[in-house]
């Protein structure tokens, strides 16, 4: 079964209950989604210049929330020479991290804030983009209805506090109303005030669960693209702590 387990950078994965939705409302809907993921996912992530070209990264992520903390175990499995482990630690309210290993690596280092914004292929889904902060922020003020396409939403904006540490000043999310999962994302950078955009494709429902089977990330005024394309995926995958031990990030 295919499936999108994101959002990353904000919501940009994570599979949603229908009945979340209709129960909690949009925003305690997404919290809802974070806090109860378990899952597995293959895929690619393909970055497109502005001439056509492709770069095409094999990656594998498994996610799941513990109490406090949600854990996601992103891998660049292919090409070799690319290789890399990532370990992403989200607190809601609290210091979030990311640790970072290379193969021959005896232990993994925590990649410092300056660099969240970059990733294996380039700042279009940068390290941060995969963190599931943007609706723990602080300020979270809906917007009311929008369309997005064809789909009726529910706009949300997030703002975090000085104390959330975030290269991004807001995020803007439309919400699809039936079944509360992110149609479109617009992040914007502090200082910059560069706008990335996330638009998700391929929005259907298996068994109750919500899931996209494509993110595409854009950056406003800048030709190309990347691409977050989901092959198969897991949504239940009973996943446990040693899915994301230390050994694990060293074990290539």
């Amino acid at each position: 079964m295919k499936t999108a387990a994101l959002a990353l950078t904000a919501s940009m994965l994570l599979p949603i209950s229908a009945q979340a939705v209709e129960t909690h409302g949009a925003l305690a809907a997404e919290r809802q989604r974070v806090e109860s993921a378990d899952y597995r996912m293959i895929g690619h992530l393909v970055r497109v210049d502005g001439t056509g070209a492709r770069t095409s990264y094999g990656v594998n992520i498994r996610a799941h929330w513990f109490p406090g903390v949600l854990k996601i175990f992103f891998e660049v499995a292919s090409p070799a020479a690319a290789r890399v482990h990532a370990l992403f630690e989200m607190r809601p309210g609290g210091k979030s991290t990311i640790r970072i290993a290379h193969p021959g690596d005896a232990k993994a280092s925590e990649l410092e804030f300056a660099k969240w914004n970059e990733g294996p292929l380039g700042d279009g889904f940068s390290y941060e983009d995969f963190l599931e902060a943007t609706y723990f922020w602080a300020s979270q003020k809906a917007l009311g209805e929008a369309k997005y396409g064809a789909r009726d939403c529910e706009q949300v904006k997030s703002t975090p506090s000085p104390a959330d540490e975030t290269h991004f000043a807001e995020a803007k999310s439309w919400l699809d109303h039936d079944s509360g999962f992110p149609v479109y994302v617009e992040k914007t950078m502090k200082g910059s005030g560069t706008v990335k955009e996330f638009t998700y494709f391929g929005l259907r429902q298996t068994r109750g669960v919500w899931s996209a089977s494509q993110v595409e990330a854009k950056i406003r005024g800048r030709a190309g693209s990347t691409q977050l394309i989901i092959d198969r995926g897991t949504p239940a995958a009973h996943l446990g702590p040693k899915d994301f031990s230390p050994e694990q990030l060293t074990h290539f």
